[in-house]
């Protein structure tokens, strides 16, 4: 577990720009490759028809810069030409064929699950080496969210994996549905900060730098999503005394479309918690119990992110998982809460209660310690 955050930094950072058709990514990504802070940015984009950017605006961005995979939804079947474009790319700017991007955004058809993608981005040895994962930055339709949020579980994942979420449209949106809206985000993602935007305007530096390496303040958004007390109204009250108190906020106020927590089935079967604990553990055994709820629930590990306190280092480790694939784990310089050294992991989850993954991790604990019994007893 070397420190790898400088080689990280050195990497080119990818945004991963999702949202459900009809959402404003188009008009999001039009406003923002015109802001100098994106002057030097590839585009690679997946969509089904005619791609919406402005001609004028592709031309300007460089024709080698501005990629269009036509294959449909970046899922198995394309991962290859995802990968094969990002190393193309790569290529011709060290080539000196396109102009040196210093960044790239990679935008998924409205019906994407944005896993594939970060699976390829983590796993692809090649694109490892030369790109980072920067964030995932999703947009919400302000007017119709709700009833998209209802209707298609794809959107529900979109929201859950989220780093930014972008509240499009709010200028015509209703007040009080916008506002339940908010909070329903807010329950599936306690994480994600919640960003309101109209007509696609936002500064860039609100979404730049959501990732594990943010190069200004290297420890800031480690602060944000591991900040557990937002994850303690969440559905399965997921704070780190480790209480499960068995109840979903169902509350029946006779008005669902007011009430975020008693809005439909796919709402329910996403959970969001953070896990505290407070003694120092052995490298081995956390990546065991991983191990174990990857191989048994992985698909249902939508999004885990943490920091340990692993013994035989006085440096905090990074962890970050997207169902079955896991970063490399990486080190940071120092503790982003000084002297509390407490291990924190936020896990976002469907159909996985909190105590189910705490079962898991306390087996592997104890295994561990019966397991340093026994070589006590053996050394006497």
């Amino acid at each position: 577990m070397s420190n790898t955050q400088t080689a990280a930094e050195e990497r080119i950072p990818v945004t991963v720009l999702t949202g459900f058709l009809g959402s404003g990514k188009t008009t999001l990504l039009n406003k923002l490759l015109r802001r100098p802070e994106l002057a030097d940015t590839a585009v690679i984009i997946n969509e089904f028809g005619e791609i919406g950017l402005d001609h004028l605006l592709v031309e300007k961005s460089n024709d080698e810069g501005m990629v269009t995979l036509n294959s449909g939804c970046l899922c198995c079947t394309v991962r290859g030409d995802l990968v094969r474009t990002m190393s193309e790319l790569f290529l011709k700017r060290a080539k000196g064929e396109v102009t040196p991007f210093k960044r790239m955004v990679v935008e998924t058809t409205g019906l994407a699950d944005p896993a594939p993608i970060l699976h390829t981005l983590m796993t692809d040895p090649l694109l490892a080496s030369r790109y980072r994962l920067d964030g995932v930055v999703t947009t919400v339709d302000g007017v119709n969210g709700a009833s998209t949020l209802d209707n298609h579980e794809e959107a529900i994942k979109q929201a859950a994996v989220a780093d930014r979420l972008l509240l499009t449209k709010v200028d015509i949106a209703d007040a009080a549905k916008l506002d339940a809206l908010k909070h329903r985000l807010q329950h599936l993602n306690p994480g994600a900060s919640a960003i309101s935007i109209s007509d696609g305007e936002i500064d860039p530096d609100a979404i730049l730098n959501a990732g594990l390496y943010n190069p200004d303040s290297k420890t800031a958004d480690v602060k944000r999503w591991l900040h557990e007390e937002a994850y303690e109204g969440s559905h399965d009250h997921g704070h780190h005394h480790g209480h499960d108190h068995g109840h979903e906020h169902k509350h029946e106020h006779g008005h669902a479309e007011q009430d975020p927590h008693n809005v439909n089935r796919h709402d329910d079967r996403i959970k969001a918690f953070c896990m505290t604990f407070d003694e120092p553990m052995s490298w081995a055994t956390v990546a065991a119990a991983f191990d174990a709820l990857v191989t048994y629930r992985g698909p249902d590990l939508l999004r885990m992110k943490g920091i340990l306190n692993v013994k035989d280092t006085d440096k905090p480790v990074v962890i970050h998982g997207v169902q079955h694939v896991f970063h490399p784990p990486a080190t940071l310089d120092a503790w982003p809460e000084g002297d509390d050294r407490k291990s924190r992991v936020v896990f976002i989850t469907r159909d996985i209660a909190e105590s189910t993954i705490r079962k898991v991790f306390a087996s592997f604990f104890e295994a561990e310690k019966k397991g340093w019994g026994q070589e006590q007893q053996q050394q006497q």
